[in-house]
């Protein structure tokens, strides 16, 4: 699900590569899609950007020499612990997708995406969403085990309730849209949220997403 923005998110770029943040930034710009407002090429300069800038979203590689995208990250939202960080990703990278899901990132993308798609990612991370690629999503879910204790509570253990708010959380509803979906308050739908994670030893709302995945409860 996507909504329109109020207005153009600020961003900054994070990759080693030169050229591909050139590109990006003419794209991004030129199309109308974000106000690029910085620039680093690993995660030491990225870091100290945060020291005078305050971006909306980060558009993270993950693969970059001094500082990678992980320790940046992880650094990042320390810092600002609301930043929206979205993975710029390559097939190659699979080892390090739970490191960055644990870490907090709001989404992964493939480098060899198309501009629309990376619009959608961006206004899903800016409602507060997550966004996956759709080939990485299915990678990420048939290696699922990987992500969390293998001894995690399953589905049987959780409520009906429980599964209802699981299934809209999947389709990025906020917990207000949650709410008066299902006739509760947005203070119950918390206290479902906190449930489900405690519940499937997941660490974020991705990892929560990953869960109704690989059990079913929603299909990809």
């Amino acid at each position: 699900m996507t909504h329109p923005l109020t207005k153009k998110p600020d961003i900054i770029i994070v990759d080693d590569h030169l050229i591909f943040r050139q590109g990006l930034k003419s794209i991004l710009e030129s199309e109308n899609i974000t106000n690029v407002i910085g620039e680093a090429s690993n995660g030491i300069e990225f870091i100290d950007l945060l020291a005078h800038h305050r971006p909306d979203v980060v558009l993270m590689d993950i693969d970059m020499p001094h500082m990678n995208g992980i320790e940046a990250t992880e650094k990042a939202l320390q810092l600002m612990p609301e930043l929206k960080i979205i993975v710029f990703s390559m097939f190659s990278e699979e080892e390090y997708y739970s490191k960055m899901i644990d870490r907090g990132v709001k989404g992964f993308i493939l480098k060899t995406c198309g501009i629309n798609e990376l619009e959608i990612a961006i206004q899903n991370v800016m409602m507060g969403e997550s966004y996956f690629s759709n080939e990485l999503l299915r990678k990420i879910v048939s290696n699922y085990g990987r992500f969390i204790n293998p001894n995690s509570t399953q589905q049987d253990k959780l409520t009906r309730r429980e599964i209802d708010v699981l299934k809209l959380i999947c389709v990025g509803l906020t917990n207000e849209e949650i709410a008066d979906k299902l006739y509760i308050s947005p203070k119950t739908v918390k206290s479902h949220k906190s449930h489900l994670l405690e519940k499937t030893k997941c660490k974020n709302v991705t990892t929560l997403i990953l869960f109704a995945l690989k059990n079913k409860i929603v299909e990809l």
